[in-house]
This record gives structure tokens, sequence and C-alpha cells, in this order.
């Protein structure tokens, strides 16, 4: 059993090699460890301090892609190292690599596919109370859109089984966390959280630059991906709506038409409920429309996986 601990990497010569230092060498029920460092185009030395310090595996971006292109660079390059878990963690070593152990224990025991460590993010102290809040608050919405229960949908100390990474399709430009559960949720992934520890910060997030950015980020992140997941649900909603305001209209209509002396000055309504209703009929047709554009879309993912399994060799699936 081969375990890979990947490290996405932007300029973080300061933080990696503590990182390093603080990452298991041996763990039971696993007979290899190897370390994988995605550096993301780098303009400091994270690369030649990785390469010092006898990293296993390095893969080099040439430009600075962002951390979900790292983050699936990492996943393919430990997959054709064979790995048959990956663990990933942040090189500012926000994380406790002696969690690592709590990670894959649950992939060890055949209970889940993903392992999520939960940061306890209601009562963490290095967030102010309005982050705290904004995180319970995200991990709620993420919660409903994918269908699983979610503590802490930001964190990005996880593990993966190799069946797990082969089907993942991360295609966001910004983040994977959200992403890879609402899309965990759709497949039916077992997917389990563990409560885990945080070291002291060293600096200040790179990816959370300000909270209205972040809310707006993550806002459309998590409603592009669950539209994309649950189109039928999202437009057949939506159209509902419509429709049920435009017979709330017409019955208004027809309530004065009968029994208070006509209809005079109340025909707007019956014009406002037609329109309504064609808009509401129109969305529940590209709901349709999408949906099957969703079914399409799964037996790409399931060609995708085929192909992924062959290239590397993998014989054994589920």
């Amino acid at each position: 059993m081969k375990l890979i601990i990947q490290i996405p990497c932007y300029d973080e010569e300061e933080t990696l090699p503590v990182t390093l230092r603080d990452l298991p060498r041996a763990l039971p029920g696993i007979d290899c460890i190897e370390y994988l460092v995605v550096d993301d185009g780098s303009t400091d030395r994270t690369l030649a301090i990785a390469t010092e310090l006898g990293v296993h595996h390095i893969v080099h971006l040439t430009r600075n892609r962002g951390l979900a292109s790292a983050f699936v660079a990492g996943l393919e390059a430990a997959l054709a190292a064979g790995a048959d878990i990956i663990v990933n963690t942040d090189a500012d070593n926000q994380y406790c690599g002696q969690d690592i152990a709590v990670l894959v224990k649950p992939i060890l025991e055949c209970r889940a596919d993903i392992v999520v460590g939960d940061r306890g993010v209601a009562v963490l102290e290095e967030f102010s109370p309005f982050k705290r809040f904004l995180q319970r608050l995200g991990s709620w919405v993420v919660e409903r859109a994918a269908g699983i229960p979610i503590p802490d949908a930001t964190s990005g100390f996880r593990a993966f089984t190799r069946e797990a990474a082969l089907r993942l399709t991360v295609l966001s430009d910004y983040t994977y966390t959200l992403e890879t559960l609402i899309q965990a949720g759709a497949r039916r992934m077992p997917v389990l959280f563990v409560p885990i520890h945080t070291n002291p910060q060293t600096r200040q997030s790179r990816l959370i630059r300000s909270l209205p950015s972040f809310l707006a980020l993550s806002t459309v992140t998590v409603l592009r991906f669950y539209t994309m997941y649950r189109p039928l649900r999202v437009f057949g909603t939506f159209g509902g709506v419509l429709i049920v305001g435009a017979i709330f209209l017409g019955l208004r209509f027809l309530y004065f038409f009968l029994h208070a002396g006509g209809a005079a000055g109340h025909i707007q309504s019956l014009i406002l409920a037609a329109i309504l209703s064609i808009i509401g009929i129109q969305v529940c047709l590209i709901g349709l429309l999408a949906d099957l554009v969703r079914m399409n879309r799964k037996m790409m993912e399931e060609t995708l996986y085929r192909v992924r399994r062959a290239e590397l060799g993998d014989r054994s699936g589920r």
C-alpha cells in the first residue's frame, strides 16, 4: 500500500522545510510513504528547496496556474507514481502532519473514499468571529448542495483513494475544495470528516484576499457546480415558482371576474399570469435540456475515467 502526500506550493521557500519535516515517515497499514511537491510557478527557491530536501516527486509548472490546477497536477502525478492513497496538505504548515494517520485510517478500513480534516471552524481561534460565521454558513450551503454532512467545506487537508482520485474532475480555476465535495455527493462517494489539529498561522491566506471576493467566488462556484450536477432541480424549482405565481395571478383575475362585478382594472393580472406561465414553462424545458446534457456529461466522465485507468494500467475498479 503506497501513500503519496502531495503539497501544492507557490513561493513557499520559508514554510516548505517545516511542512516536510512534520510529515510522517511510516504509518500502520502503509508500506511506502512518498512526498510530492507541485511547484506552481514559484518565483523564489521553492523548487530548489524541494530538490535539496530529497522530495521523491516534483511537478514544476512553468507559470502560476492557481490552486485548483496545482491540485489536479499533483493528483495526476501521484496516480502515475502508483499511489494507492493520496493525501493533500498545504505548504504553509497549517495542518499537523501527525493527523495524516487519522485521515488515512477510514480509507484503510474501507469506510470512505474521501476523508476530510475537520478543523472545527466554529471554534477555531485563528478565525475572527465573522469569518467563523462565514465558514459555518458556507459549509451549510455546500452541505445542502452536495447532500452529505459537511462541517468544514474549505479544508484542504484531505485523503483520497486511488479510485476516488481517478474519478474526480476539477473544472474550477479557483479552488478544488467545494467542487470535489459536490461531485462526491452527486456520485454517492463515501465521504467522512475527522477532527484534526491546526498549527499556528505562518502567513495570511493567498486564496482569501478579501472576504467580499471570497464570498463572491465561493457563491459562484457553489451555484455553478450545483446547477451542473442537479440542473433539473434548479431549473424545475425556479420554473415551478414562476408557474405558481402565474396560477395565483390567474385565480386572482378569475375571482374579480366572477365575484367582484367584472374584471375591469385587473386585466394586468391576466397579462402578467400569461407571461409568468410562459417563462416558467420555458425554464422547466431548459431544465430538461440541461438534464440531458448532464447525462451526456456523465457518460463522458465515465469514458474519461476508463481512459485514465487504461493509461495507468489499472485493471481493477469499482
